[in-house]
This record gives structure tokens, sequence and C-alpha cells, in this order.
């Protein structure tokens, strides 16, 4: 908020502070990002201050913060992450639910020469992600439990069941729910088809549930996957 008065009116937050207000991107160095109308641009330590001519659907408030609405922030965000970040700002995006008043395909006609439009139109289009890790997969799914106000399960526990020892991804043990974040490459081939199975049938056995959930579905069904776990587990979850 400081920044954004100490930069005139008009002055927003946006790019990296913007995407860290959305917690799209991850803590944001000390300095703040704003971006200010054509010409209003001014030197102040500590703000990084970009110019731009913003329409009136393109900005809103947070906490009464001036600051690029959600898919303005992810275009913006485009011109400054590598390809790899940009993908996760955009899954964080589908996973917490954020909408805007512009879809991002126009916001992608409208603003046609912006930096970084090219990766953004990739990572958009992309069915599957390159390069996501077990730790992305995990963070993307706890952001989606914060987001949805579910009870956070027991990541990578250890379970002994009929002696056989077995690691869930996430476990919430007193609902006896077991939750497999399955990903192509781990568990598309035919002897992991097979494993998985006998794994669910032991588990199912001695009373353990076992839903499995894809990178697509946690990216692009956030809500539903949210709404599924909620009864699964008895509990009413956020909107």
């Amino acid at each position: 908020m400081a920044a954004t008065l100490a930069c005139g009116s008009g002055a927003v937050l946006s790019h990296r502070s913007a995407g860290e207000l959305w917690k799209l991107t991850p803590p944001s160095p000390s300095q703040v990002d704003i971006t200010c109308a054509p010409g209003g641009r001014s030197r102040r330590s500590g703000i990084v201050c970009h110019e731009a001519a913003f329409a009136d659907d393109e900005v809103t408030e947070v906490d009464g913060i001036p600051v690029t609405s959600p898919f303005r922030t992810l275009l913006d965000l485009a011109a400054v992450l590598t390809p790899r970040q940009l993908e996760r700002a955009w899954t964080e995006l589908q996973v917490r639910g954020l909408t805007d008043v512009v879809p991002i395909a126009v916001l992608l006609e409208r603003h046609p020469h912006k930096r970084g439009l090219a990766s953004l139109r990739t990572v958009i289009a992309s069915k599957e992600p390159g390069g996501i890790t077990r730790n992305d997969f995990e963070e993307a799914f706890l952001a989606l439990i914060d987001a949805h106000g579910l009870p956070r399960p027991r990541m990578n526990a250890s379970l002994w069941v009929s002696g056989r020892f077995f690691e869930p991804d996430a476990l919430w043990e007193a609902q006896r729910l077991i939750v497999e974040l399955d990903s192509r490459t781990v568990h598309g081939t035919d002897r992991a088809f097979h494993s998985d199975r006998r794994r669910d049938r032991t588990l199912l056995a001695e009373g353990y549930r076992t839903l499995r959930v894809t990178w697509h579905q946690l990216r692009d069904e956030p809500s539903e996957v949210a709404a599924d776990l909620s009864r699964t587990l008895g509990i009413d979850a956020c909107p």
C-alpha cells in the first residue's frame, strides 16, 4: 500500500509483487513492483516502477491495495518469469480457483505485443506439464487443501498394513482416507498399473479408501476435486 501511494494516483501493485499478493508466486525480493500510467514513472528507493496503460477491468483491490487483476498479473509475470516459474504460477491460479472479469484469451488478444506472450500461450495450451516434480505436485495439492479449508493430511506417511509397508502420498488417518497423486511418468507403466491396483485392494480390505488425483484434474478441476474430498472426509469445504 505504501509503495502504491508513493507512486501517485493510478499506481497499482503488479508483476512479482502482485503475484505474491494473489499467492501465485513465492515471496518476492525486498523491492516492490508497481505499474504507473505512461509518463508517471518515478524513482523511489525499494520500488521498481513499470509503465503501462490499463483498462479499468484489469485492475482491482485486495485488502484495499490496488493491484492488477489475476489474469493481468499472469500476463505481466510472463515477461519476468522463466517458463517453469510461469507454469507454476498458472497452476496456482487454477488450484486457488481465481477468476477474472476478463477471460485470459481476451487479454492475450488485447495485448498482442507483450513480452512473454509465447511462453504464456504454451503454458495455457499444455495438456501435460513439463518437469513437474513430486514436490511440485504435493505443493499444489496442499494449496488446494488450504484454499478450500480442508484439514491437512500427513504427506508421505509411513503405514504398516497386513505386514506390508506403504507410503501414501496423503493420509487422513482418522478417516482412513488416502490420496495418491498420480503422474503419467510414475504410474503410467504396465507394472505400475497392476501394482497400484493390488495396493488399493489390500488397503481397502483393511478399511482404507484410496482416491487417485491426476495433475490434469488438480489443475483444471480443483473445485470438483475439493468437493469430492470434502464429501469423503465428511467435512464442509469452503467455496
